[in-house]
């Protein structure tokens, strides 16, 4: 069973193994399985990212919650636990699960990064731009929404990126013997990506985006190898049944996705969290979730190639030099 076999494995430092251990269904009663790590709680600036991360995955008493903290910062700061979910039109326990939820040991930290939101909103300066884009909209206003969109994605990753869940995928990394990487339709671009890169530095990686190859090799992973499942929505089965099958075999198993309380989680040792991403008319999703991962495919490329660095600088100098010719100019 997956849970025991989470449960056994030594060192385990996942948040989806503490779920699998307990037995606690992906995107349950709100309250996530890492909440009992020690890890410090978010700073104010990545409250918002925060909130918006995680408030799909929230009940929609939880979500008034969160919208409120998000919306009125200094207003909600002023605010008792009582005349919050009063606010709110919820209850006292609705108010300290939120919290929890995203990262506060209880209200009273939830107030005090509010606060330091609120000044930080006071003393800085408004977005002049949105990245609402209309049909009609010139080209001008289109490039200036799309990068602010893009800067905006790339903050709120960056934000609510837990480094030691990402460092214990770069040790992983760097130490596998193999690595495996599942992804489907733009997530597929993003894990080709990531393999590229790591075959850059001479280790051994494959990207699958057909779901019957990920399984038929997902199969042949053991303890000592890397399974990486990329989904934006956390729900994507192609991707989530391979990362199933290397789980069970012993891999070592990574999420990059934008929701930390979807099912991929439940077979995740470790889950790299993205921006949630701002669908519109004109701008699907898959966008803006793609740069999200790329970020995350960088911060993990470029840990390994630390950890590996005597190794690994050959072999991009060696890769390098291979087509190097190839950028050369041609003579007539």
């Amino acid at each position: 069973m997956p849970a025991a076999r989470a449960s056994a494995r030594s060192g385990a430092a996942g948040a989806s193994g503490a779920k699998a251990a307990s037995g606690a269904a992906p995107g349950g009663s709100g309250v996530p399985a890492a909440s009992g790590r020690a890890d410090a709680p978010p700073a104010p600036a990545a409250l918002a990212a925060k909130v918006r991360t995680l408030a799909p995955s929230m009940t929609r008493s939880m979500q008034r919650v969160a919208e409120a903290v998000a919306g009125d910062p200094a207003g909600c700061a002023a605010l008792t636990v009582t005349g919050l979910a009063e606010l709110t039109g919820t209850s006292e326990a609705t108010v300290v699960r939120t919290a929890r939820l995203l990262g506060y040991p209880g209200y009273r930290d939830l107030r005090l990064a509010l606060a330091g939101l609120a000044a930080q909103q006071q003393s800085g300066r408004a977005p002049s731009v949105t990245a609402d884009i209309a049909v009609d909209d010139p080209l001008a206003d289109v490039v200036a929404k799309l990068a602010y969109d893009e800067q905006q994605t790339l903050a709120d990753t960056a934000a609510g990126l837990d480094t030691v869940q990402l460092g214990a995928a770069v040790t992983a990394l760097a130490a596998a013997r193999r690595t495996d990487i599942y992804g489907v339709g733009a997530s597929g671009l993003v894990a080709q990506d990531l393999a590229q890169k790591l075959l850059r530095i001479g280790l051994v990686a494959h990207a699958h985006s057909d779901p019957h190859l990920a399984v038929t090799n997902a199969v042949q992973l053991r303890s000592g190898d890397v399974a990486i499942a990329i989904t934006h929505s956390g729900s994507t089965g192609d991707v989530i049944e391979p990362l199933r099958v290397a789980f069970d075999h012993g891999a070592t198993t990574v999420a990059i996705t934008g929701r930390p309380n979807g099912p991929v989680s439940q077979y995740a040792d470790h889950i790299l969290t993205t921006s949630i991403a701002r669908e519109s008319e004109l701008r699907p999703a898959a966008m803006s979730s793609r740069t999200s991962q790329l970020l995350v495919v960088d911060c993990l490329f470029t840990g390994v190639t630390q950890r590996t660095y005597d190794t690994a600088a050959p072999a991009l100098a060696a890769s390098y030099e291979a087509l190097a010719h190839r950028h050369a100019p041609r003579t007539r």
